[in-house]
This record gives C-alpha cells, structure tokens and sequence, in this order.
C-alpha cells in the first residue's frame, strides 16, 4: 500500500483551487508509480495521474489491489485512473482508492484500444452518455474525494460540437465538475491506439468553446502541448493544461512547472544531483528483488538536448536491465554529462 500514510493536510492542498494547473497524463506502460516518483522530484506540485487500471484488475487480479495500486506517499498530489463500465464495480474501487488515500479518481473515457472497446472501456462510452453519468453518479456515492473524467472531442461519427455538449452536460448534472479533454476525436474503427495519438487533428478551439459555454466547470485541455509556451497559452482559455508524452520523453519540462504554473520561486537545477537523489528510492527498490531499469528507464529523457545525452541514455539503456546492475550504473553514466549540468 502507501509506503507512509497522508495526512488531511496533503489532502486538502490536492484539491484546493489551481490544483489541477499542471498535470501529467496518465500513459499506459509509462506513467507506474516510478516514473510518478521520479517525477515528483522534478515539481512538488504537477497534479499526477496513474496509468489506466481496469476494475476487473483490482477486483479480480492476482495479488489483490496492493499489485496495482500501491505507490509512495511522496507522490501526493496523484489520482487514479480507473477503466470500466460497470457502476457497482466503479463504485467498489473507487472506495478502495479512497482507502488507498488517493486524491482522486478519475474515469477513463478516452483509451481508443480493440481491447478495452471490446469490454466496454475508454472512448467507446462517449456512445453511451446515460451510462457514464451513471457510473459517475455511482462513484460519487460511494466516496468523498473528487470524482473527475477524461475524454475525448468526439469518437467516429458522433463528432458533432452538439454532441460533445450534450455528452459533458449529462456528466456534468451529476456534480461532476472536472472534465479533461483531449482536443482530438477517436477513431475507433480503423486506427490504432498510436495512430489516434496523431491522426485525427487537434481541435483546441473545441475545448476554448467548451469552456465558453460550460464556465463552471473545471475544463483542462490535453493533447500535443508541448513547450511552455504552448501550455500558458492554453491556459488562457482553459483551467489546467495535461502532458502526457512531452513530459515522458523530456521529463526537463517539469523542472519549469512549479515557478510557471504555481508562481514558485525560479530554481537553478543540477540534474545530476535531482538523479543522485534518487539513490535512496533505488536502492530500496534493489534491496526487494526489483530490476534498476524499472525505475531508470522513466529517466532516459532528462539531460535531451544536452551534450553527452545520447551516451548516457545509451549506458542505461544497455546496462541497467542486468540482473547485477548497482548504483555503479547510474554513476558511469553520468560521468558522460559534463560538469556542472544546470537545468
């Protein structure tokens, strides 16, 4: 479970207003409870969501829900995302995350996949507008922490503005107040997952209107942000922005997050030593049985950019799988970056 038990104090900063200013998506494979770690070191405040974890897996799963969802009291704030269609279910781990002393849970809406269309799960449901607020409702029933969505513009045919704004108004008269949107559409019958995380065009001004016509809601705009630029500008017409890819891949952009998005003083970051911080969580992790290319793999993206990157990625990325890797690794591939290395 949670390595240390939260308090109401960590609590309430989760969900006081702006929380959600900033937040990582959640990213199946990517997003587990090392990367949320490592990137909780680069910003205190980056709202963290999980990967998406089935209902079925929490019930049913071998090992129980501990397997799926345990992560570090660190993390804080962090939300879990849950996939499933099925209210009682929804509602029966929902609980369980507000026993797991998660600050939110939120509903899975988006994923295109064959797989979780086939057990109704993901972008499927914005089909089916009556069934999510059910099982919306039947969440915010069962528990007292926010209960929030993800979801797309459209899916397939059902593409239509008026279409997106009846599918959030019937969420939304459950007293689901946080809607985030990926400004694309999912086309559920030809493309790949991968493929409509590209294909289908980004429609910002859909979710600037969305905005317009829903003010009381909480609407945080996601897909192909990038820069900061980009994702200030958002902000603009929106109340949080969400990266999912730019901030696996560059992890370095949520060094800039807290001073940008939280009005945190500016820091001067040596990235070394934010990866020699580290040790400890790594070492722990070692001293149960566990790979170090579990934890490092979440890191290969920090120093892009930088002279030396590539080597050190390559180090990793070929040593840190071995069953003898040690800190040792780590050191030697930082030796590649040049001293001193401030972001």
């Amino acid at each position: 479970m949670v390595m240390q038990s939260t308090t109401p104090e960590n609590i309430q900063n989760a969900l006081k207003p702006g929380a959600r200013r900033f937040c990582t998506a959640p990213m199946m494979d990517w997003s587990d409870r090392h990367c949320r770690y490592f990137w909780r070191t680069l910003s205190d405040n980056a709202f963290l969501y999980t990967e998406m974890v089935t209902t079925g897996a929490i019930i049913h799963g071998k090992g129980g829900p501990d397997r799926f969802l345990q992560y570090n009291e660190q993390e804080h704030p962090v939300a879990l995302q849950l996939g499933g269609s099925k209210p009682e279910e929804l509602a029966q781990c929902a609980k369980i995350a507000q026993d797991y002393l998660y600050d939110e849970v939120n509903l899975n809406v988006g994923c295109p996949s064959d797989r979780v269309q086939n057990n109704m799960i993901g972008a499927c449901l914005m089909g089916h507008a009556p069934l999510v607020a059910d099982c919306i409702k039947a969440m915010q029933d069962a528990v007292d922490i926010p209960v929030t969505i993800k979801h797309r513009i459209g899916i397939d045919d059902q593409d239509s503005y008026q279409e997106l704004v009846d599918f959030v108004g019937t969420v939304a008269q459950t007293g689901c107040n946080t809607f985030i949107v990926h400004a694309r559409k999912a086309i559920l019958q030809g493309l790949s997952p991968k493929e409509n995380r590209d294909i289908p065009p980004l429609k910002y001004e859909v979710v600037k209107q969305l905005k317009e016509d829903f003010p009381d809601l909480e609407i945080i705009i996601n897909g192909g942000l990038e820069t900061i630029e980009q994702l200030q500008g958002a902000l603009e017409y929106t109340d949080g922005v969400m990266v999912g890819r730019e901030a696996y891949h560059n992890p370095g952009l949520l060094l800039d997050v807290d001073h940008h998005f939280y009005g945190a003083p500016k820091k001067i970051h040596d990235r070394k030593q934010l990866i020699r911080d580290m040790y400890p969580y790594i070492e722990n992790h070692l001293s149960q049985d566990g790979k170090m290319a579990y934890i490092t793999r979440h890191m290969l993206g920090l120093f892009n950019g930088l002279p030396g990157s590539r080597q050190f990625r390559r180090h990793l990325s070929e040593e840190a799988y071995k069953k003898t890797a040690t800190l040792d690794v780590l050191e030697t591939a930082l030796a590649f970056m040049p001293e001193p290395e401030i972001a």
